[in-house]
């Protein structure tokens, strides 16, 4: 059992397949962690739908924090935050779930709520946004991705009927997470900036743009739908990460997940948000020395966060908007007042290294086999890779893969070219499906996401961000392999975490503290106290990474600079052939 002097603050991840709660020490320890898989629903006839539940979710929270809880006293937890994937989740002026599923049951009470960001459904919605010239393209890189809130909205106004639609509230999910925990719907400026097309620097909603695209309800009724902060900033009802929601946890929340009522809750972020939260403060251990140098906040604008999971985020941020075209933002104050962030992405990572290696016919004796030699598959994909490069008698994988190429984009492309139309290519195939073939399919899957991972870095430089290293975060920080690649393709060292799959709750924890210490302090704290305080709360809780500093030898670099150009021409190739065959069609 917990002593009365003991403190601790629960950060609440919920990912594309599962919630996690983390229990961390104000230093920064992890106390405790538990992660419970959620459901995601799928169209067997439209591989475009991805639909979850809020309820499921809700559920899958309160066990994982139960959980984490198990010995400890309520009262120590003194604060929580929240983050969350960007799926928008609908509900009533209640805040109970209304079906997003098409068909009969749309709009009616039901589980499945949630349409997951991947979902691709709002195609024609998109193209109908951007050939608007709105303003708000500006700030979503000149092209609004279909997994953003507000096309998803425009699918369901033009599919439901309008006496449900007019009593429809819509939240990103980190929003409806914080107003489920409090019973306040106050939005957060990470989720209404980044997703819902708000813009605070030009008085946040544009009621033209909205009037333009057939969503003129929303202007009517005053944003109550989506929150009703015309401009961001304290008392104007939108809310910076981690400040205070409300009165903090409500009766009826406490009481399901075991805590006190009126705890303090965070303003929630993104997940990729949270990851960055949790990963850009670090310090870090080269050689087995631990740096030096304690990062400022201003250094924070050269270190690039990839969150890395079934999709990867790139953030960074600035003291200046940075345009780049095909990269989401410049936002700004999502995280700190006055700082603008950039987002770049890759749609399908994580699921695409899934993908190559389930669809391959090897795959089973691949599963069979590391069984049989009690080994993990991935040591083995790396173990058949090496002998094919020793009976080859290359000096690397990547000469190993010279004459193989991939382009990875099998679900469109996030960034920088902002093409939900690109789809994935293979050349140099061979009517091998040996094991053997599966490592080579495995590794330039690998080789392709580190190329891509390249390109968004070198434009966001291009158009005037600085980016030194790579901070990263989620499940594929564990890859060792993919890291290197990352630094000797990229041509940056790459910091790991301290915990790969920490971080993200480690930065909703941070969400949490930061909300418990301004509600201590009172009214008195101003914005800059506020950032200060902020980036000291990151500092003291985030634990030293691992530096993989790039080591590519002269011939390697040759190698990845001929698949670099090639990656690129690639695209063009693509662009082409789309271009040629819309032509033969008409």
């Amino acid at each position: 059992m917990t002593t009365d002097n003991e403190s601790y603050y629960l950060g609440i991840d919920v990912g594309t397949g599962s919630a996690r709660a983390s229990l961390l020490s104000p230093t920064g320890t992890l106390i405790a962690s538990s992660t419970v898989s959620t459901k995601t629903w799928r169209d067997p006839s439209d591989h475009r739908i991805f639909e979850q539940s809020t309820d499921d979710i809700w559920a899958a929270i309160v066990s994982a924090v139960k959980t984490c809880l198990e010995g400890k006293s309520p009262s120590a937890v003194k604060g929580l935050g929240f983050d969350a994937t960007c799926s928008l989740a609908v509900c009533d002026l209640e805040g109970k779930p209304l079906t997003v599923t098409r068909g009969d049951a749309l709009g009616t009470p039901g589980e499945r709520n949630i349409i997951l960001w991947a979902d691709h459904r709002a195609e024609k919605e998109a193209d109908l946004i951007n050939s608007t010239q709105s303003l708000v393209l500006d700030y979503v890189g000149g092209t609004m991705s279909l997994e953003m809130e507000i096309p998803k909205i425009l699918w369901l106004k033009s599919h439901l009927p309008p006496a449900i639609f007019s009593t429809c509230q819509f939240f990103d999910l980190p929003d409806f997470l914080t107003y489920r925990a409090t019973n306040d719907a106050t939005r957060s400026s990470c989720s209404l900036t980044c997703k819902c097309s708000y813009v605070p620097t030009h008085s946040g909603w544009q009621d033209d743009f909205f009037e333009k695209i057939g969503l003129g309800e929303l202007v009517q009724s005053g944003y109550r739908a989506v929150g009703a902060g015309r401009a961001a900033g304290p008392g104007m009802g939108v809310l910076t990460a981690g400040q205070p929601v409300g009165k903090g946890l409500s009766k009826r929340a406490a009481e399901e997940l075991g805590l006190v009522e009126g705890t303090p809750v965070g303003s929630g972020v993104i997940d990729a948000y949270a990851g960055w939260l949790g990963t850009v403060a670090a310090r870090f251990n080269e050689d087995g020395k631990l740096s030096d140098i304690v990062p400022s906040l201003e250094e924070s604008q050269h270190r690039l966060a990839a969150v890395a999971g079934t999709s990867t985020c790139h953030l960074v941020q600035s003291p200046q908007g940075v345009f780049v075209n095909g990269v989401w933002g410049p936002y700004r104050d999502p995280v700190f007042r006055g700082w603008w962030m950039n987002e770049g992405g890759q749609s399908s990572t994580g699921q695409l290294i899934d993908f190559m290696l389930t669809t391959h016919p090897a795959y089973a004796e691949l599963q069979e086999r590391a069984k049989s030699e009690d080994k993990n598959m991935f040591v083995l994909l790396h173990d058949l890779m090496e002998h094919l490069r020793t009976s080859e008698n290359a000096s690397s994988f990547t000469e190993v893969l010279k004459d193989m190429h991939m382009y990875p984009d099998f679900h469109g492309n996030r960034s920088p070219l902002a093409d939900p139309r690109m789809r994935g290519a293979l050349t140099g195939l061979t009517l091998s499906s040996s094991l053997s073939a599966l490592a080579l399919t495995y590794h330039l899957t690998l080789e392709s996401i580190a190329l891509q991972t390249r390109h968004i870095l070198e434009s966001l430089n291009a158009a005037g961000h600085k980016i030194t290293s790579i901070y990263m975060s989620g499940g594929q920080a564990t890859n060792r392999v993919l890291m290197q690649l990352f630094a000797d393709v990229c041509g940056v060292p790459v910091v790991l975490p301290f915990e790969h799959s920490g971080a993200v709750g480690r930065g909703a924890a941070v969400l949490g503290r930061f909300a418990a210490e301004v509600v201590k302090a009172g009214e008195g704290m101003g914005e800059r106290e506020q950032d200060e305080l902020l980036w000291k709360i990151m500092v003291e809780m985030t634990p030293a990474g691992t530096l993989v500093a790039p080591s590519a030898t002269p011939k390697v670099k040759k190698l990845l600079e001929a698949k670099y150009k090639i990656f690129r021409e690639t695209i063009e190739i693509q662009k082409r052939w789309r271009k040629e065959m819309e032509e033969a069609s008409k």
